[in-house]
């Protein structure tokens, strides 16, 4: 009988020490999402280092905030906010650089064109024929 107590004592400890354990890691601190908020800032200092904001400005803008924004709700230790934010800023980054190549390709485009009028007018004159 005295080996029943002691089995049932030990099953109590480890009962309670596994409620503890349990306890402390609910109590814990949230991890912030470390990997996100890097890649968020990665994106932004790259579109910044392709000089982004000459054709992409607004868009930029408001993937610094939402990069802002969700630094502020690790701070306020919210991690599913800190982790959408930091993604939408992510995702915000990757638009404006779209949007800046889709400009610059637009002008090159354009550029390509005046060109071709002003040889196509070159040509013209040279040969005396006109339009």
């Amino acid at each position: 009988m005295n080996k029943t107590k002691k089995t049932g004592r030990v099953g109590s400890l480890l009962g309670l020490a596994g409620t503890a354990l349990l306890l402390a890691a609910c109590a814990s601190q949230p991890v912030p999402p470390t990997q996100e908020l890097q890649a968020a800032q990665f994106a932004i200092q790259s579109a910044e280092q392709a000089r982004v904001g000459e054709h992409a400005a607004l868009e930029l803008g408001m993937a610094r905030e939402k990069l802002a924004d969700a630094e502020a709700a690790v701070q306020d230790e919210d991690m599913p906010q800190a982790t959408r934010l930091a993604e939408q800023s992510r995702a915000e980054t990757e638009l404006a650089m779209a949007r800046s190549q889709m400009t610059k390709a637009r002008i090159v485009n354009q550029e390509m064109r005046d060109s071709t009028e002003s040889l196509k007018q070159e040509m013209q004159r040279n040969t005396g024929v006109t339009p």
